[in-house]
């Protein structure tokens, strides 16, 4: 099989963004302002914050600001895998927070249901599915650990080898569990942007190519300095050099900030060591045809997964294409964010090659679009929270990929935190506790390779953990979902 010939037309554009569907730009903020509730950051978990802000308090002026466009970085072009775990699993969960897990999982479920609520009750476009996910085994060794877990009074159902390919047929397979309720599937770039139009619609203003560049204490308030970006600065006469920047500068005042950057710099100084990008890549093939899903099954729809260290993660859009992403996960020295790491033809044809190993009645297929960027992770693969300046500023991050329901989540927990009032979710050890910073360079770039490397020898292994992988589990940093 020639996979470059199979990718020699993939536009680079991320499938979800590629569409006449996204909305006109807005404008930059050109004035200052006063609001009630300043939102830095156009993704999932600023959108979501945003909403439930005017949910609670019609009244309360919320301002959104975004340096970009609307959803265009990780929320925009992700694989749509909206789950119920705010923990990175359960396992990952009880590894780092046993007394509370449970509970976690719980709340994880309420924030689903609330998802699937807010959907039918805005009657959001969104290509919601709840098909749940197949975390398949293509290994002898991880069918064991699938089996024990079979519940399906909690909706977790184990598929044997036979049963699986009566589900969705491929020679790769050995097993399967099958997570029916906790998973629902959607088109991420559609959830963005229903979710402006629904805020706008709740009388949020939302300014995009607005960059903040500062965010400092004013006593009872909050002062945060914004610029235009990008073709936003030259349209508005920005021009270039300090002058210039100083003029097209605008100030907002607030009375309480959300901060939503995620794998952007973090505007809180003190938080920069927590976070890490990496960047994730994915694959999206043409629609399949009647004869190609027939050779495929799948019929039920639901998202899958594979369970390695270095996994594939892959789903159906709602015209029969198929999403193939995952397996490398790559940190650029000197935690570096660029547009040129979102091309890396050698994990594209990897991804290829993998494709067609587990599809192989699919050869002939072409891929219609590639492309990578950058997700933040931190040291216990979940979500963190922290404030600022006497709970006039709160901040999440750290969502490693499972952002996507999570998000709302965190935008709860951020407006808990910005009330001034202890509630359930503040005292979430979950809320309180910061996970372990990542050290500065070069040992970040150092570890993180080491690891990497410990992780590959692990599924070369049969998945047991090496003496590196071993002492990260036992000082907190280990990752076991």
């Amino acid at each position: 099989m020639d996979v470059n010939a199979a990718l020699a037309d993939a536009s680079t554009v991320p499938f979800w963004l590629d569409t006449d569907l996204r909305p006109e730009p807005l404008p930059p903020l050109q004035e200052n302002r006063e609001t009630d509730l300043l939102v830095v950051g156009g993704g999932f978990t600023g959108l979501w914050t945003a909403l439930q802000a005017k949910e609670r308090d019609p009244n309360r002026r919320v301002v959104l600001v975004e340096a970009n466009s609307i959803g265009w970085a990780a929320s925009g072009r992700n694989g749509g895998f909206c789950a119920a775990s705010l923990t990175h699993g359960y396992d990952n969960g009880e590894a780092h927070l046993p007394e509370e897990n449970d509970r976690l999982a719980q709340l994880g479920r309420e924030n689903l249901d609330a998802i699937e609520a807010a959907v039918a009750k805005y009657g959001m476009d969104v290509e919601f599915e709840r098909t749940g996910e197949l975390d398949v085994a293509t290994e002898d060794y991880q069918v064991a650990e699938l089996r024990e877990a079979h519940d399906p009074d909690s909706g977790f159902i184990f598929l044997d080898q036979q049963e699986l390919a009566g589900i969705v047929k491929s020679p790769t397979y050995k097993g399967a569990l099958w997570d029916s309720r906790e998973v629902a599937l959607v088109h991420p770039a559609k959830l963005c942007w229903e979710l402006l139009r629904v805020i706008r619609e709740l009388g949020v203003e939302v300014y995009e190519g607005t960059k903040v560049t500062d965010v400092s204490d004013r006593k009872t308030t909050v002062e945060v300095t914004t610029e235009p970006t990008g073709e936003a600065a030259r349209t508005t006469g920005g021009g270039t050099g300090a002058a210039a920047s100083s003029r097209a500068s605008s100030t907002i005042t607030a009375q309480r900030v959300a901060l939503a950057t995620n794998v952007f710099p973090s505007l809180l100084k003190r938080m920069s060591l927590h976070t890490v990008p990496v960047y994730d890549y994915a694959l999206m093939t043409e629609p399949l045809n009647d004869e190609q899903m027939a050779a495929i099954g799948w019929e039920g729809r639901q998202g899958i997964g594979d369970c390695a260290n270095r996994f594939h993660y892959y789903r159906l859009s709602a015209d029969n294409r198929i999403l193939f992403g995952g397996w490398d996960a790559v940190y650029h020295f000197g935690r570096q964010v660029s547009w040129r790491y979102d091309q890396r033809p050698e994990t594209f044809e990897t991804l290829a090659e993998h494709f067609f190993e587990t599809f192989p009645q699919l050869v002939g297929l072409k891929f219609t679009h590639k492309w990578g960027g950058p997700i933040d992770t931190c040291s216990r693969f979940f979500s963190f929270f922290t404030s600022a300046y006497g709970k006039k500023v709160a901040m999440a991050a750290g969502f490693t990929g499972l952002g996507v329901g999570a998000s709302r989540f965190a935008g709860t927990v951020m407006l808990d935190l910005l009330s001034g009032e202890a509630t359930e979710l503040t005292e979430l050890e979950m809320v309180r506790k910061l996970p372990l910073p990542f050290p500065p360079e070069p040992v970040a770039w150092l570890g993180i390779k080491m690891t990497t490397n410990a992780l590959i020898k692990a599924d070369e292994n049969e998945g047991r953990r090496g003496p590196l992988l071993k002492v990260l589990d036992a000082v907190g940093m280990g990752f076991d979902s």
